[in-house]
């Protein structure tokens, strides 16, 4: 597919744009500089031309091995990955050194380039895009990226180089996915594919994971806690399963979390966990499940997530054995809600225990879309009752009569009963342990839902509703 990416300094908009463009508000916009720091894709739609375009960092002047010049780098690389760019300059403030600095790169790089000069609406951007000449790289765009002005220019000058790379790549437009008629509709597939969320604590390792899961140095990393802030999506072919991932921000105690800017990227990451098929939740080694990490694993299964526990840097743990038999115990103990949930040592850094965290992954989401027939589930519910029999309250005993599975993703089961209300807590966990055991559904969330079937007897409620209307009427003519 053609890409587009847009780039330019901090804070010109470059967003804002990106958000007109797909016609979401995925990534985040504040009036603070720097917001924006991995680059993220989206497909946008203009005037019936289906591109993907590429939100970048802000380019600063740093070329060490700073958070800055990191994020430099990884523009740079995405304008090398580019059909075009689109370079975004403000028209109100006017050109700057870094400004030109960003078009002298451009014009040595085999890339076209659209210039285009947001914040343009009104008198206070004719001066500014008048000065955007000045840089070589033909007419301005003026634009509006916030209130949408300017679209049918940009369409203008983007129509000839999309026409250009679609007649030099004819075949990239004809993608068609051959169907499986005795393949299962949830697998995943190039059109659907599998939706894995990664999250964690600040600086547990996410984006290094998805970095190594990858196999290129595709999302920002580094020692400070909390470089990622958008949930960045990802697609990819994870050993032979089509897979969307999503790198999310690192969430702190709520209490902890004061600034704007944290809030809305926390608000992504849990956005990112509710789209998700899957969820990693990802711990430190050195400082496993503490309480955010519960809380994250609480709300995934909440959620109705499938869950896999990721233990990463493995790679530094010195009793490997000592410490594996301390988290189970640990994951037995505290996420009672996971029972059975896959818990997978990895190293990131190094890359091992991927194909175990692959595997773990998809076993997971097998067990999130398992349909068991209603004929096995009422003898095997016919099996626990016998085995022990649901409380009497107040002398009344309760009929389980009936049980199905209503919906999957994740399984939940109906129970027919005669008093719903009287069934202990304890005894639905025990019919929903059993269902984990008897059928294979470790870890998964599993939904049991009780519900009264009335009286056995179908003529109570006629007996008790007096005369038809037809008897009502013949008495009342006599």
């Amino acid at each position: 597919m053609f890409t587009l990416a847009i780039v330019g300094r901090p804070n010109v908009g470059k967003s804002t744009l990106f958000n007109r463009l797909v016609g979401k508000r995925l990534a985040l916009v504040d009036d603070r500089p720097g917001v924006t720091r991995d680059l993220r894709e989206g497909e946008a739609r203009l005037a019936g031309m289906r591109f993907t375009v590429v939100d970048t960092a802000g380019l600063e002047d740093a070329t060490d091995d700073s958070l800055e010049g990191r994020m430099r780098r990884l523009t740079e690389r995405a304008v090398g990955m580019a059909d075009a760019c689109l370079f975004l300059v403000d028209a109100r403030t006017g050109l700057t050194p870094v400004d030109r600095d960003f078009a002298d790169l451009l014009r040595k790089r085999d890339v076209e380039v659209i210039l285009a000069a947001n914040k343009a609406e009104g008198r206070a951007g004719e001066a500014g895009l008048i000065e955007a000449w000045e840089l070589g790289l033909g007419e301005p765009v003026p634009l509006s990226a916030e209130h949408g002005e300017g679209m049918a220019d940009l369409v203008a000058r983007l129509a000839p180089l999309f026409d250009a790379w679609e007649a030099a790549n004819p075949a990239e437009e004809a993608e068609v996915e051959v169907a499986v008629e005795d393949a299962e509709e949830w697998r995943p597939t190039a059109k659907k594919p599998l939706q894995v969320a990664v999250v964690g604590r600040p600086n547990a390792g996410k984006s290094t994971l998805i970095n190594a899961i990858l196999g290129t140095d595709r999302l920002l990393t580094g020692p400070e806690a909390g470089i990622t802030r958008d949930a960045i999506a990802l697609s990819l072919d994870w050993n032979g399963t089509p897979t969307r991932i999503f790198d999310t921000a690192g969430m702190r105690k709520k209490a902890k979390v004061q600034e704007k800017l944290e809030k809305l990227s926390v608000s992504d990451g849990l956005r990112a966990v509710k789209f998700a098929e899957v969820v990693i939740v990802l711990l430190d080694a050195a400082i496993p499940f503490e309480q955010q990490d519960l809380r994250i694993a609480d709300l995934a299964a909440r959620e109705g997530r499938a869950v896999v526990v990721a233990v990463n840097k493995w790679d530094v743990e010195e009793d490997r054995q000592g410490k594996l038999a301390a988290l189970k115990e640990a994951f037995e103990r505290l996420l009672p809600q996971l029972r059975g949930a896959p818990l997978v040592t990895v190293s990131a850094r190094t890359g091992r225990g991927l194909d175990r965290l692959h595997a773990a992954v998809v076993r997971a989401h097998e067990t999130w879309n398992r349909r068991v027939p209603t004929a096995k589930l009422n003898r095997w519910l016919e099996g626990m009752v016998a085995a022990h029999p649901p409380p009497a309250p107040g002398g009344r005993r309760i009929k389980m009569r009936y049980m199905t599975q209503a919906k999957t993703r994740p399984p939940g089961f109906v129970v027919m009963c005669s008093i719903p209300d009287g069934v202990p807590e304890a005894y639905s966990r025990y019919l929903v342990n059993g269902l984990r055991e008897d059928f294979d559904m470790p870890g998964t969330p599993i939904r049991l839902h009780l519900r009264g079937q009335g009286d056995a007897n179908p003529y109570k409620d006629r007996k008790k509703a007096g005369p038809s209307k037809l008897r009502k009427h013949i008495e009342g003519r006599r």
